[in-house]
Protein backbone atom coordinates (compact mmCIF):
# COMPACT_ATOMS: atom_id res chain seq x y z
CA UNK A 1 0.00 0.00 0.00
CA UNK A 2 3.45 2.37 0.80
CA UNK A 3 4.58 1.50 -2.73
CA UNK A 4 1.58 2.67 -4.51
CA UNK A 5 0.64 5.98 -2.42
CA UNK A 6 4.27 6.57 -3.40
CA UNK A 7 3.88 5.90 -6.99
CA UNK A 8 0.77 8.45 -7.37
CA UNK A 9 2.91 10.66 -5.49
CA UNK A 10 5.92 10.43 -7.78
CA UNK A 11 4.03 10.58 -10.75
CA UNK A 12 1.69 13.38 -9.61
CA UNK A 13 5.27 15.11 -8.58
CA UNK A 14 6.60 14.47 -12.61
CA UNK A 15 3.75 15.47 -14.46
CA UNK A 16 2.95 18.86 -12.78
CA UNK A 17 6.86 19.67 -13.11
CA UNK A 18 6.66 18.95 -16.36
CA UNK A 19 3.55 20.45 -17.23
CA UNK A 20 5.23 23.43 -15.21
CA UNK A 21 8.50 23.65 -17.59
CA UNK A 22 6.33 23.71 -20.55
CA UNK A 23 4.50 26.51 -19.66
CA UNK A 24 6.28 28.41 -17.48
CA UNK A 25 7.26 31.54 -19.20
CA UNK A 26 10.61 32.15 -16.69
CA UNK A 27 13.67 30.07 -18.55
CA UNK A 28 15.81 29.51 -15.12
CA UNK A 29 12.33 28.56 -12.98
CA UNK A 30 11.40 25.89 -15.89
CA UNK A 31 15.12 24.44 -15.32
CA UNK A 32 14.59 24.34 -11.75
CA UNK A 33 10.92 22.49 -12.84
CA UNK A 34 12.75 19.82 -14.56
CA UNK A 35 15.14 18.94 -11.77
CA UNK A 36 12.19 18.82 -9.59
CA UNK A 37 10.84 16.04 -12.63
CA UNK A 38 14.01 14.26 -12.03
CA UNK A 39 13.87 13.58 -9.02
CA UNK A 40 10.57 12.19 -9.13
CA UNK A 41 11.52 10.20 -11.67
CA UNK A 42 14.38 8.56 -9.84
CA UNK A 43 11.53 8.07 -7.07
CA UNK A 44 10.13 5.69 -9.59
CA UNK A 45 12.73 4.09 -10.55
CA UNK A 46 14.12 2.97 -6.78
CA UNK A 47 10.48 1.50 -6.37
CA UNK A 48 10.69 -0.11 -9.72
CA UNK A 49 14.01 -1.87 -8.03
CA UNK A 50 16.16 -0.24 -10.06
CA UNK A 51 18.45 1.94 -7.93
CA UNK A 52 21.53 2.13 -9.82
CA UNK A 53 19.59 3.35 -12.44
CA UNK A 54 18.35 5.62 -9.79
CA UNK A 55 21.59 6.98 -8.58
CA UNK A 56 22.81 7.42 -12.28
CA UNK A 57 20.09 9.04 -13.12
CA UNK A 58 20.18 11.84 -10.30
CA UNK A 59 23.73 12.37 -10.88
CA UNK A 60 23.64 12.80 -14.28
CA UNK A 61 20.26 14.57 -15.61
CA UNK A 62 19.41 16.88 -12.47
CA UNK A 63 23.42 17.17 -11.56
CA UNK A 64 25.46 17.49 -14.57
CA UNK A 65 23.00 18.41 -17.26
CA UNK A 66 21.01 20.56 -15.37
CA UNK A 67 24.12 22.73 -14.07
CA UNK A 68 24.50 22.98 -17.46
CA UNK A 69 20.89 24.29 -18.42
CA UNK A 70 21.01 26.49 -15.88
CA UNK A 71 24.88 28.49 -16.35
CA UNK A 72 23.83 28.80 -20.08
CA UNK A 73 20.23 30.07 -18.88
CA UNK A 74 22.37 32.28 -16.98
CA UNK A 75 24.94 33.07 -19.35
CA UNK A 76 22.71 33.90 -22.41
CA UNK A 77 20.82 36.04 -20.27
CA UNK A 78 17.41 34.98 -21.92
CA UNK A 79 14.61 37.03 -21.10
CA UNK A 80 11.28 35.62 -19.45
CA UNK A 81 8.86 34.77 -22.54
CA UNK A 82 5.64 37.36 -23.35
CA UNK A 83 2.93 36.14 -25.69
CA UNK A 84 1.36 38.69 -27.37
CA UNK A 85 0.72 36.74 -30.14
CA UNK A 86 -2.94 35.78 -31.71
CA UNK A 87 -1.65 32.22 -32.49
CA UNK A 88 -0.91 31.29 -28.87
CA UNK A 89 -4.72 31.57 -27.95
CA UNK A 90 -5.38 28.85 -30.66
CA UNK A 91 -2.14 27.13 -29.91
CA UNK A 92 -3.38 27.08 -25.73
CA UNK A 93 -7.23 25.57 -26.88
CA UNK A 94 -5.82 23.01 -29.49
CA UNK A 95 -3.09 22.05 -26.79
CA UNK A 96 -5.82 21.16 -24.03
CA UNK A 97 -8.06 19.37 -26.13
CA UNK A 98 -5.21 17.14 -27.35
CA UNK A 99 -4.20 16.79 -23.16
CA UNK A 100 -7.69 15.73 -22.62
CA UNK A 101 -7.78 13.40 -25.70
CA UNK A 102 -4.12 12.05 -24.19
CA UNK A 103 -5.39 11.47 -20.55
CA UNK A 104 -8.64 9.66 -21.72
CA UNK A 105 -6.38 7.36 -23.83
CA UNK A 106 -3.82 6.27 -21.16
CA UNK A 107 -6.44 6.16 -18.60
CA UNK A 108 -8.61 4.16 -21.01
CA UNK A 109 -5.42 1.44 -22.13
CA UNK A 110 -4.13 1.66 -18.36
CA UNK A 111 -7.14 0.38 -16.62
CA UNK A 112 -7.82 -1.83 -19.74
CA UNK A 113 -4.62 -3.67 -19.90
CA UNK A 114 -2.41 -3.26 -17.04
CA UNK A 115 -5.12 -4.18 -14.46
CA UNK A 116 -2.83 -7.50 -13.13
CA UNK A 117 0.76 -5.87 -13.89
CA UNK A 118 2.76 -6.17 -10.78
CA UNK A 119 6.70 -5.45 -10.90
CA UNK A 120 8.12 -7.97 -9.08
CA UNK A 121 10.88 -7.70 -6.52
CA UNK A 122 14.46 -8.58 -8.26
CA UNK A 123 18.10 -7.79 -8.11
CA UNK A 124 18.63 -6.87 -11.68
CA UNK A 125 18.74 -3.13 -11.08
CA UNK A 126 20.99 -3.52 -8.43
CA UNK A 127 24.25 -1.47 -8.02
CA UNK A 128 26.38 -4.95 -7.03
CA UNK A 129 24.69 -6.64 -10.34
CA UNK A 130 25.78 -4.05 -12.48
CA UNK A 131 28.78 -3.70 -11.04
CA UNK A 132 29.68 -7.37 -11.42
CA UNK A 133 28.73 -7.92 -14.99
CA UNK A 134 30.55 -4.39 -15.62
CA UNK A 135 33.86 -5.58 -14.38
CA UNK A 136 33.77 -9.00 -15.31
CA UNK A 137 31.43 -9.92 -18.64
CA UNK A 138 32.08 -6.41 -20.26
CA UNK A 139 35.54 -5.24 -18.66
CA UNK A 140 37.01 -4.86 -22.06
CA UNK A 141 34.24 -2.71 -23.41
CA UNK A 142 34.07 -0.35 -20.29
CA UNK A 143 38.13 0.08 -20.26
CA UNK A 144 37.85 1.22 -24.28
CA UNK A 145 35.11 3.29 -23.49
CA UNK A 146 36.97 4.94 -20.41
CA UNK A 147 40.22 5.55 -22.63
CA UNK A 148 38.01 6.86 -25.50
CA UNK A 149 36.52 9.30 -23.04
CA UNK A 150 40.12 9.89 -21.27
CA UNK A 151 41.46 10.96 -24.64
CA UNK A 152 38.28 12.56 -25.96
CA UNK A 153 38.73 15.25 -22.36
CA UNK A 154 42.23 15.91 -23.31
CA UNK A 155 41.58 16.64 -26.81
CA UNK A 156 39.14 19.21 -25.74
CA UNK A 157 41.43 20.75 -23.25
CA UNK A 158 44.42 20.72 -26.31
CA UNK A 159 41.95 22.31 -28.68
CA UNK A 160 40.85 24.90 -25.76
CA UNK A 161 43.62 25.92 -24.37
CA UNK A 162 45.07 29.10 -24.88
CA UNK A 163 48.33 31.04 -23.94
CA UNK A 164 47.63 34.18 -21.91
CA UNK A 165 49.88 37.15 -21.62
CA UNK A 166 48.85 39.00 -18.08
CA UNK A 167 48.96 42.97 -18.77
CA UNK A 168 48.49 45.82 -16.76
CA UNK A 169 45.70 45.31 -14.13
CA UNK A 170 46.04 41.43 -14.37
CA UNK A 171 44.05 41.31 -17.41
CA UNK A 172 45.03 38.68 -19.35
CA UNK A 173 45.43 39.12 -23.32
CA UNK A 174 44.67 36.09 -25.95
CA UNK A 175 48.20 34.83 -27.71
CA UNK A 176 47.27 36.18 -30.77
CA UNK A 177 46.61 40.30 -29.53
CA UNK A 178 49.63 42.44 -28.04
CA UNK A 179 49.29 43.76 -24.49
CA UNK A 180 48.73 47.07 -26.10
CA UNK A 181 46.21 46.12 -28.36
CA UNK A 182 44.39 45.28 -25.12
CA UNK A 183 44.83 47.99 -23.36
CA UNK A 184 43.77 50.28 -26.45
CA UNK A 185 40.74 48.52 -26.31
CA UNK A 186 39.14 49.27 -22.97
Amino acid sequence: MVELILFWVFALLAVGGAFGVVVHPNPAKSALLLVLTFFALAGEYVLLMAHFIAIVHVAVYAGAIMVLFLFVIMLLNVPEETRTSRLWGIMRYAGFSLAIILFAEIGYFGFKGFQTAYVQETDLGTVERIGQALFSKYVLPFEIASILLLVAMLGALYLSKRKLEIVGDGKAAPAGKKAEEVLVEE
